[in-house]
């Protein structure tokens, strides 16, 4: 909880600060300053925009970007009604039902096409399919992730509240140390990241089954652009995001096209100086397959797909209806055109 306190104290200066500095603006009197946050720390997760930054790609649409890496502790939603962002990188289970519930987001663009979500498994446990899930640990993580998995259970007709038949939820950490030190059956793990994590720990491919959300039908789209839906009622603003999203796609697709390159980019935009070399080139690696076959624009069918995934839910379903209004294409039409 202090912890939680000190971050958040720090988010509150940060925004005070991002506040009082005077604004650049364009020729009509808008300011041009941009304020991503992203959804996790500085990695090759995000690497379009910090190629985009570096490259000069927001210099060439006249923007003036902030990066502002994500953690544990933040909650990109929260920072976006908040105030302390003009637009966040989230999952779209997560951005849904905050908007049920009340805050207002809309997806403006979908740089990832596929999803790199995995439950992996040790093979000693006696899983290979999943319903041998049942009566299993699994580790699962919260704070907004937790939706695919949830609607994934419900499908299967699995119980996670811990009873006969049902699996036991371990709320994991965002590391891998349950399925190394045998307190889960499984953990999730993202193809980019999380996975390399367990492999590194000491784990072979030979020792682990992998279940991949987009091959077992539950994948849900991740890494999307979204804004607050008042923010698209001024001109200024959606100007301003047409030019974001051309020039991060431009940033998505040099990073796809030179991913050593972009990986040496995030690492130099990395203060805290946890990432290495090797793990930011591999995951640059993945994320090039995931960001492969989109142009930024959102495929409709995908969004559907994901809604659907969340609506089969049974018990306690992610979002109860439908959404309206969700997402929309009317910047990227304008950035690719």
């Amino acid at each position: 909880m202090k912890r939680l306190a000190t971050q958040l104290a720090g988010i509150a200066a940060a925004a005070a600060i991002t506040l009082a500095a005077p604004a650049i603006a364009f020729a009509d009197g808008h300011s041009n300053k941009v304020t991503l946050q992203l959804k996790w720390v500085t990695q090759a997760q995000f690497a379009g925009y910090y190629v985009a930054k570096d490259k000069g790609f927001y210099d060439d649409e006249g923007l003036d970007v902030e990066i502002k890496p994500g953690g544990p502790d933040i909650a990109p939603a929260l920072v976006l009604a908040g105030g302390g962002a003009d637009v966040i990188v989230d999952w779209m289970p997560s951005a849904l039902a905050a908007r049920e519930k009340g805050t207002p987001m809309v997806n403006i663009a979908q740089p990832f096409k596929s999803s790199g979500m995995m439950l992996t498994c040790r093979k000693d446990s006696g899983i290979a399919t999943p319903a041998d899930f049942k009566d299993k640990t699994l580790g699962v993580w919260f704070g907004g992730n937790e939706y695919p998995f949830l609607s994934w259970m419900s499908q299967l007709g699995i119980a996670t509240d811990g009873s006969a038949g049902g699996v036991t939820v371990l709320k994991q950490g965002f590391n891998v140390d349950p399925i190394l030190q045998k307190q889960a059956d499984c953990v999730s793990t993202m193809t980019y990241n999380e996975y390399w994590q367990v492999i590194d720990g000491g784990l072979t491919p030979d020792d682990l089954v992998v279940f991949k959300y987009e091959e077992e039908g539950v994948s849900t789209l991740e890494d999307g652009l979204y804004v607050l839906e008042d923010s698209l009622s001024d001109e200024a603003f959606k100007e301003k995001m047409v030019k974001f999203v051309r020039a991060s796609m431009k940033g998505w697709k040099y990073a796809e096209d030179n991913p050593d390159e972009a990986a040496e980019i995030v690492l130099e935009n990395d203060a805290s100086g946890a990432q290495t070399e090797k793990h930011q080139k591999r995951m640059m690696g993945e994320i090039a397959k995931l960001t492969a076959g989109s142009n930024g624009a959102l495929d409709t069918a995908d969004a559907d797909r994901t809604v659907n995934t969340l609506l089969a839910s049974d018990g306690d379903p992610v979002i109860t209806k439908k959404p309206e209004g969700a997402w929309t294409s009317v910047i990227t039409d304008a950035a690719l055109n």
